[in-house]
């Protein structure tokens, strides 16, 4: 098998953002992203993402629809979190390092929906906003797998609004598959498989201890190393 050198899966993301926020100006990433997620959808309908178009990451318009995609950060280490200061003071410098460095590799990132409806919150912020997912991708995850659902969930109102874009994929195994997220549920895809215990959105989307924080990070590296293979596989062609 040969693969195509043109993702590299252990490209740190931050290299090149001259400093600034990777998911809006690491042209590699956002390269990436272009060439990741422009393929057929569960229809056969090709989605073909521009990235030429001034002031805006990446684009579509079809008989689809018109979509307005970002990039977004889906693996958080906390480290920058207040609350989570005192735990994160625990954890080896090492450690932490290889934490953020795997979060900004293309398996801890994704696209959505960039464009706000009626001036509220998109997809990216109402997640970070929200005090029972706060910014967590297998809590979102499961958002998205109730909205496929028609099921409530906690970000039921953002998700709707962006309907047209999650249609694309036309269920939740559609749109699991498209993203490589399938380590990130069970077998079936009935049901996501959560980085810390879950219950209905009732435990703390925030570890509260060092031993679920070392869990938590354990989780979400295990899910970015195999998500990143699943890219790597994706790439490559018969010899």
């Amino acid at each position: 098998m040969n693969q195509l050198p043109v993702i590299d899966t252990a490209f740190d993301v931050r290299s090149d953002a001259g400093g600034r926020d990777p998911d809006q100006h690491s042209p590699t990433l956002r390269r990436y992203h272009q060439l990741l997620w422009s393929k057929p959808l569960p229809s056969g309908a090709l989605l073909t993402l521009d990235a030429s178009r001034p002031g805006e990451y990446l684009h579509h318009r079809s008989d689809l629809g018109e979509f307005f995609l970002a990039s977004d950060t889906i693996i958080h280490t906390f480290a920058s979190w207040i609350r989570m200061a005192d735990i994160i003071a625990q954890v080896d410098a090492e450690d932490r390092a290889a934490f953020h460095r795997i979060g900004r590799t293309i398996g801890g990132t994704i696209v959505f929906p960039g464009n706000r409806i009626d001036g509220k919150p998109t997809i990216n912020g109402a997640r970070g906003m929200h005090p029972r997912i706060r910014d967590r991708f297998d809590l979102t995850l499961e958002c998205i797998r109730r909205h496929y659902e028609g099921a409530p969930s906690p970000l039921a109102e953002t998700l709707l609004r962006y309907a047209d874009f999650f249609r694309l994929f036309e269920d939740f195994r559609g749109y699991v598959d498209f993203f490589f997220l399938q380590d990130l549920v069970s077998d079936d895809y009935s049901a996501v498989e959560f980085f810390t215990p879950f219950d209905n959105f009732t435990t703390p989307a925030l570890p509260g201890i060092l031993a679920a924080y070392e869990h938590y990070r354990a989780q979400t590296v295990g899910f970015v190393q195999a998500r990143n293979g699943r890219i790597a596989d994706s790439l490559e062609l018969p010899s």
